[in-house]
């Protein structure tokens, strides 16, 4: 055995265990001998008064019965005193019944004992039965015999289980007085035959043999039983038997045992009177020595618990001895390492985790505080103290050198996010102004998809803020539509063809929530697309909760493991502190930093009948009701940073339209159908004279227009997403000069073409036609981030280097812009 890495403790401890373990084994061991049998000597007494006279007292009785039961099936009436008999029994069986259900009788009993116990119930429980059997004569003399010998005899075998004391002479003594009862037993069993036979006038078939085994039995077992008493006792029973009871009850059994038919001489009155008699004599004899056995259990149970009780008292000082001198010799010693070992302790479960903590929070440490210096002594254990106290500074140091420099990583972080926002936003206004200036669908379609991967570039640049511990900076003044939040989040992610937004019930989202709300359910519905397979859809609802707004976010994959479920859950219900190493789940670590900045909850659990649903809970205190809408469309009266998001996110989440535009006829307003069946028009351009106004890079409003035909040719995605593109550009502008002109004065609206779709309450939307003159050219067509920063929103997050500069709302996604409406 190798105690080189023992303690110093456990090896003084070592120096004296072997002893003091010794010394108390054999301190148990020897309590253990003398205690158990001490507690039986005691439980004597109490078994001898609970069930030794209560069952005697149930056994004498049940003789009687029994001798009255065979006397009136012998005869041909009932026996009034067998009823008044079986009143005395019925009392005796209760009073039994009640001492065994008490706690001192269970309690001073052994298992043997409680079981015999039961068994004497149970053979109880069966006396009325009987009686019912002999009150109709079922049985004949032997079996009524049989059935109150039963009873009796599970008496006697639970009075043979007390007989289970410690003391051999004790014990002996009691099995010879149980063996005494079961002769009495005996001598009760050939009175009862006797009786009967008297009554019936002769025997039955078998009955003077069963008589004369019973004779004998019962005189072999009280010879066998007295020879086992003391020489006291012995003296006692002999002087019994040279009565005159006995002896002539002794020469009425060998009268009985030679003849076999039933002697015409013999005198009953003598039978019954020596036989009661001696009967009660055995009663009184056996009664007498359980008393003398009690009365000698107690003090031998006295003296074995006084001695214990000495023996026990020096062991235990002789223990305590031991253990004083141990603690003496090596408290010094240890105490002292003790001493090195907390502060060591404390170093590093309190006092080095709390500096890190109050350096994360920001807070100046003076190592100097942290770690002062403990004196321990000269000697060898000193030196180890003054060592530890380097340590100890060491590592305060090395705490604040580590947080120092992740928090200058940090900044390192959040500088090169700030920057690659700024050049983001850059990029998307150069994207905004060149999707303005160019005619070439094919050019446009190009720039819209690279103005959805910038979009996508400064989520990614958010998640670096995030990251670094800051706010991404994104904001509006005004509540948000949910629906438009949604769209919003949607336009942000690389597979927004393959997501269906649902049932959307009407909500809005304060403003200073909004742009996390977008970020944060972009991230979810990018998990959602990116874990499935790419043939299957991404599902996304919301409704309102008594909690708040539920948004729920299916995906149609494999799903997850219920442990890695589990595992996600804990880490969006607590925000945990960024670990580099586990940089495959950025995207959860920035759901949970957004959803603990608000209060929101997020969970995941199993899809049906597979994949992933996300439900994301927006508090009630960020919900309101949705944005109002004026009457004169779905922007009017709206600030620019509802604009921001109400009109550039629903570009690519609405259905695409076609309309059917008359060829020769001028329409004077355009409308869209929003959710919750609003509509969207605006005026169309005109000059001074009512006459349309020119835009420039763009031929007279008033030129002809080729009738389009109500249903559209076959055309490949490209053409279709053309379409869309120059249909967009030709009604965003009209909307822009067209409104301009009708608030200068307040023209009437004239019929406006309604544009529906799936998902909302105008119906279906059919395909675009192809695309005019004037819409193939009209460079108008913006991208998804222009409209975002022509809305002005001055809560928007600014670049670095650009200060005051809005920056852009969440992107559209690339495909071609439908006709909703934009920002002009």
């Amino acid at each position: 055995m190798n105690t080189r890495d023992w303690p110093i403790r456990a090896k003084l401890t070592a120096l004296v265990i072997g002893p003091v373990t010794a010394l108390l084994a054999l301190w148990i061991f020897a309590t253990s001998l003398a205690f158990g049998p001490a507690l039986d000597l005691l439980a004597a007494r109490t078994l001898l008064y609970d069930l030794g006279r209560p069952g005697e007292a149930v056994v004498a009785e049940l003789q009687r019965e029994r001798r009255l039961s065979v006397v009136q099936l012998a005869g041909d009436t009932a026996l009034p005193a067998l009823a008044e008999q079986r009143t005395r029994t019925d009392q005796a069986v209760a009073e039994l019944r009640r001492r065994v259900d008490g706690p001192d009788l269970r309690d001073a009993a052994d298992d043997l004992l409680d079981q015999r116990l039961d068994q004497l119930l149970s053979a109880l429980d069966a006396l009325p039965a009987g009686r019912g059997f002999i009150d109709a004569r079922k049985v004949d003399r032997a079996g009524a015999i049989g059935l109150y010998g039963g009873m009796v005899n599970s008496a006697f075998q639970a009075f043979s289980a007390m007989a289970n004391l410690p003391d051999h002479r004790l014990n002996r003594e009691a099995l010879a007085l149980a063996a005494i009862g079961r002769s009495r037993e005996l001598l009760g069993q050939t009175d009862a035959l006797l009786a009967g036979a008297l009554t019936a006038g002769r025997y039955a078939e078998g009955e003077h043999e069963q008589l004369v085994r019973t004779i004998d039995n019962q005189r072999f077992l009280v010879e066998n039983a007295v020879a086992d008493l003391p020489e006291r006792a012995r003296a006692e029973y002999q002087r019994f038997t040279e009565g005159e009871a006995y002896v002539r009850l002794h020469a009425l059994q060998d009268t009985l045992i030679r003849a076999r038919a039933l002697p015409a001489d013999l005198d009953v009155r003598a039978w019954e009177s020596s036989q009661a008699a001696v009967w009660q004599g055995l009663r009184d004899f056996e009664l007498r020595g359980a008393d003398d056995l009690a009365e000698r259990s107690v003090p031998m149970a006295v003296g074995i618990l006084v001695r214990l009780a000495v023996a026990g008292v020096f062991g235990l000082l002789a223990i305590v001895v031991c253990v004083l001198v141990a603690l003496r010799v090596g408290r010094s010693l240890a105490g002292r390492l003790t001493g090195v070992r907390t502060a060591a302790l404390e170093m590093a479960e309190h006092r080095l985790p709390d500096v890190v903590a109050r350096l994360r929070r920001g807070e100046e440490v003076d190592v100097a505080r942290e770690a002062p210096e403990l004196d321990h002594g000269g000697d060898e254990i000193g030196q180890v103290g003054r060592a530890f106290n380097e340590v100890r500074r060491t590592a305060v140091q090395a705490a604040v050198d580590e947080v120092t420099l992740r928090r200058g990583l940090n900044e390192v972080f959040l500088n090169i996010a700030r920057r690659s926002q700024g050049l983001v936003h850059r990029q998307l206004a150069l994207l905004d102004r060149l999707e303005r200036q160019t005619e070439d669908p094919d050019e446009l379609a190009g720039l819209f998809q690279v103005d959805h991967l910038a979009a996508r570039l400064r989520r990614h640049a958010e998640d670096l803020v995030i990251l670094a511990g800051a706010a991404p900076g994104r904001g509006w003044r005004s509540p948000v539509a949910v629906v438009d939040v949604v769209r919003g989040a949607i336009s942000e992610v690389e597979s927004y063809d393959r997501v269906d937004v649902g049932e959307v019930q009407p909500a809005g989202v304060l403003g200073r929530a909004v742009g996390d709300v977008i970020h944060l359910l972009a991230e979810l519905i990018e998990n959602a697309s990116a874990f499935s397979p790419p043939g299957t859809r991404v599902d996304v609802t919301g409704r309102r909760m008594p909690g708040g707004y539920a948004v729920e976010i299916t995906d149609h994959g494999l799903g997850m493991s219920p442990q890695a479920l589990a595992d996600a859950n804990r880490k969006l219900s607590h925000a945990p502190e960024f670990d580099p190493a586990d940089s495959a789940r950025l995207g959860l670590f920035v759901v949970a930093r957004l959803a603990a900045r608000h209060g929101i909850r997020v969970e995941l659990r199993p899809g049906t009948p597979a994949g992933t649903t996300a439900t994301v809970l927006v508090p009630a205190d960020l919900v309101t009701e949705e944005p109002a809408l004026g009457s004169a469309g779905p922007d009017a009266g709206v600030g620019p940073d509802q604009l921001r998001v109400a009109k550039v996110t629903r570009r690519n989440t609405l259905p695409r339209p076609r309309v059917a535009r008359p060829g020769r006829d001028r329409p004077d307003s355009a409308a869209v159908a929003l959710p919750a069946g609003r509509t969207s028009s605006v005026e169309p351009p005109a000059d001074g004279d009512g006459l349309p106004r020119r835009v420039r890079r763009r031929g007279p409003a008033t030129r002809s227009r080729p009738v389009v035909a109500d249903t559209p040719a076959h055309r490949s995605p490209e053409e279709a997403r053309r379409a869309m593109s120059a249909l967009q550009a030709g009604t965003a502008r009209g909307r822009q000069d067209g409104a301009r002109v009708a608030a200068d004065r307040h023209r009437e609206a004239t019929p406006a073409i309604v544009i529906t779709g799936p998902g909302t309450p105008g119906g279906p939307a059919a395909v675009p036609p192809t695309p005019t003159a004037a819409q193939a050219g009209d460079p108008a067509a913006v991208s998804p981030s222009s409209a975002a920063a022509r809305a002005g929103d001055p809560t928007g997050d600014a670049a670095p280097g650009r200060a005051g500069t809005s920056v852009p709302g969440p992107a559209a996604a690339p495909e071609a812009p439908t006709a909703t409406e934009r920002d002009a």
